[in-house]
């Protein structure tokens, strides 16, 4: 018999969540941590930042992520602190 070593929901969630800003924002730095019942927190490190403001950098992200905080079974629920850093 083969163990086979399944990922947790929070895990497949913060793949989720890496992948959809770096396809959103290309070259983009990015961390994901899991704060627990669908709480994250996230970094994100681009140049693409550059001159826009606080509010505009945070909206970028949220439009990337926006799909997986929809629903009734969304796997993101919040994301309880965001870091933009620009390089």
């Amino acid at each position: 018999m083969t163990l086979q070593i399944l990922s947790t929901p929070s895990d497949r969630a913060e793949t989720l969540l890496k992948e959809a800003i770096e396809q959103a924002i290309p070259g983009a730095e990015v961390e994901v941590t899991a704060g627990g019942a669908g709480h994250f927190e996230v970094k994100v490190k681009s140049a693409e930042f550059a001159g826009q403001s606080r509010v505009a950098q945070q909206r970028r992200v949220y439009a990337a992520i926006g799909h997986l905080m929809k629903g009734e079974t969304a796997p993101v629920h919040a994301i309880d602190k965001m870091e933009i850093l620009i390089p």
